[in-house]
């Protein structure tokens, strides 16, 4: 895990808002109540100090008593840094990369940094600007969560600034990128639905120009040769990754009069909008089709069905970013990687009916 970042001041430096009664709370006040030095105070805050636990405590309980806070953009600017981290992400609404941004804001926050937030709403070109004006906050690094920006262009914005991209594989110096298996993620769906007995599985494919779209698509595809099925491209429409679109792709689905027991989404919105075309057209989830979704926001558990589906794990995807930036701004080497995916088997998926 990240540990504090080097200090950054001196004691003068270190002021707060809180007021004493002969004025402000300084990094001086605090030592002399906690019987060490203004530095050992400083190393302490910064989580650099070797020192014996009785100093700590009694540095803990020194600013409990007098309310210091530190000056956070103080500690930065003598350092020259920030102590901000820019976040590309793609929608804030969105119910994975929320929980994705919280995973980076408690990792940031953990060591004194503060995450300055901006969308991307999947356009490169919105994406490099978005970069561009990161930059002109001085911020100390720049996580990008997915996107459309090419690998060139991350590594350019490298060459001036630590940089970590979620949802691709790309090396170059002061570049990490942190990726998760999609294609074994959506292989293992289709395997879950080709083991409860169905034959004739349908697929909402995500927009081919994401990445992670496509790896989906090829797990889906490797998931029926491996259980001896042919691909028909007839049983697959495609969809932009929120609800209206997987509802409109299933009704075109279920236009085609192609017959299928089972419809795998590359993602849960998009299956929880398939649910309700299907709901429309009078067929149950499971007892007609077992639908099947991925990423497990937190939605798909409360659906009605609960909604079968690979956990994608969001959070541990921001968190980690965030520890690898840290990593990236200390001058280390990143070591973090991603849990696999895995099916979370609910109501939404069953053996399809005798009848079919």
């Amino acid at each position: 895990m990240a540990t504090r970042s080097p200090a950054y001041s001196t004691p003068a430096q270190e002021r707060v808002t809180h007021n004493s009664a002969d004025g402000p709370v300084t990094l001086q006040m605090v030592a002399d109540a906690a019987g060490v030095s203004a530095s050992t105070v400083s190393r302490i805050l910064n989580g650099t100090a070797v020192v014996s636990e009785a100093k700590k405590r009694a540095v803990d309980q020194a600013v409990a008593k007098l309310g210091f806070v530190p000056n956070p953009m103080a500690r930065g600017l003598a350092g020259g840094r920030t102590l901000s981290v820019g976040v590309v992400t793609q929608a804030i609404d969105s119910p994975f990369y929320g929980v994705a941004l919280r995973g980076i804001e408690d990792e940031l926050d953990r060591v004194g940094y503060s995450p300055l937030f901006v969308s991307g709403n999947w356009n490169a070109a919105e994406e490099a600007r978005c970069i561009e004006m990161l930059r002109s906050r001085r911020v100390d690094g720049i996580i990008v969560l997915t996107g459309r920006l090419s690998d060139a262009a991350l590594k350019q914005t490298a060459k001036a600034l630590p940089v970590v991209a979620t949802g691709r594989r790309v090396k170059a110096a002061n570049l990490f990128s942190l990726d998760f298996d999609n294609f074994e993620g959506a292989r293992l769906a289709t395997a879950h639905l080709t083991g409860l007995g169905h034959r004739r599985i349908a697929f909402i494919a995500g927009n081919a120009e994401h990445p992670d779209a496509n790896e989906r698509l090829r797990g889906y595809r490797a998931g029926l040769e491996a259980a001896g099925l042919p691909f028909n491209p007839d049983l697959v429409a495609s969809g932009l990754f929120h609800e209206e679109s997987g509802m409109l792709a299933a009704d075109r689905l279920l236009d085609t009069r192609q017959r299928f027991t089972a419809l795998f989404a590359a993602n849960d919105q998009m299956a929880l909008g398939a649910c309700l075309a299907l709901q429309r057209r009078s067929l149950r989830v499971p007892q007609d089709v077992s639908v099947m979704g991925f990423d497990d926001v937190s939605m798909s558990r409360y659906s009605i069905p609960p909604l079968s589906t690979v956990h994608h794990p969001a959070y541990e995807l921001g968190q980690r970013a965030a520890t690898a930036l840290l990593c990236l701004l200390r001058g280390e080497k990143p070591v973090v990687s991603l849990p696999g995916p895995r099916v979370i088997a609910r109501e939404s998926t069953a053996a399809p009916s005798t009848r079919h």
